[in-house]
């Protein structure tokens, strides 16, 4: 068998990196020269890679599945498909548990990783979360290798690197965060809505009101979905700081009332009524 050197593949990078933690000995040659490693193919010899976590394990994660895989030793059958549902997501806590692993890899899919790493992570493990273009990026993938097995071996090399994931608290208050910004983002659109049935009736309150969703502005509204029609009762809502007189907001109250654009802006207010000062 020919003696091949160690070129551009990460593993042999690795290989030449950690001398002192590779699990294959050196070869001696038969012509008492210096030793050199054989290389081999990590799907014909197993313990040719580099051990820099050795009690490694790697998850790929659907929607519905999710496929986990552990050392070749570890159990009789080292990649396994799990269910989705809690009891099954526990059901892979215990069996990584049994299969003696520290540490476990998976990839940022969507939002479906997120139980599978609180529960294992609350379970002890050290859970990697790795991006989806860092697995990408390393070559040397065989197609008929599963997302689980390339992760596990990747992180038995040491190959992969963690995102970033805050502390449950901080969690937590992003969540929250994040959801705020939502729903703040959804009732700017249906501010507009009703900005557009009031205009669609030429009901002029912008051209008056300087915030629509303030004090005077909901008052008003509330009331023109209620059934009042009349501008000099609806101009009765101005709050007392604001800068536009009573005849002003009467004037342009004075509009073209139509069912259809009434039944838009009552479908808005409600949307918007919720959140904000509305």
């Amino acid at each position: 068998m020919a003696l091949l050197k160690l070129g551009d593949d990460p593993v042999e990078q690795l290989l030449s990196r950690y001398p002192d933690r590779v699990c294959m000995p050196l070869f001696p040659p038969s012509d008492g020269g210096p030793a050199t490693r054989i290389r081999h193919s990590r799907h014909q010899h197993p313990d040719s890679r580099p051990c820099i976590n050795p009690h490694a394990a790697g998850l790929g994660i659907g929607s519905e599945e999710l496929w986990a895989c552990v050392p070749e030793d570890r159990d009789a059958e080292p990649v396994r498909p799990f269910g989705t549902f809690t009891p099954d997501l526990y059901a892979l806590a215990e069996w990584l548990a049994a299969c003696q692993i520290e540490t476990v890899a998976m990839e940022s899919t969507g939002v479906y990783w997120i139980p599978v790493y609180e529960i294992l992570e609350a379970r002890g493990f050290r859970v990697h979360l790795v991006h989806a273009r860092h697995l990408k990026h390393v070559p040397g993938r065989k197609s008929d290798v599963k997302d689980c097995q390339w992760t596990q071996y990747l992180h038995t090399c040491g190959l992969l690197s963690g995102s970033f994931r805050p502390a449950a608290e901080m969690c937590a208050m992003r969540a929250y965060l994040r959801h705020r910004a939502t729903l703040l983002e959804h009732q700017a659109a249906h501010i507009q809505h009703m900005q557009k049935a009031l205009q669609q009736m030429n009901v002029q309150l912008t051209q008056v009101l300087t915030d629509i969703t303030g004090t005077t502005g909901p008052a008003i509204i509330r009331a023109i979905v209620g059934g009042e029609r009349d501008p000099v009762q609806l101009s009765r809502f101005r709050n007392r700081h604001c800068a536009s007189s009573a005849e002003e907001i009467a004037k342009a109250l004075t509009g073209h009332y139509q069912p259809e654009h009434v039944f838009a802006l009552r479908q808005a207010l409600a949307l918007v009524g919720p959140i904000g000062p509305i």
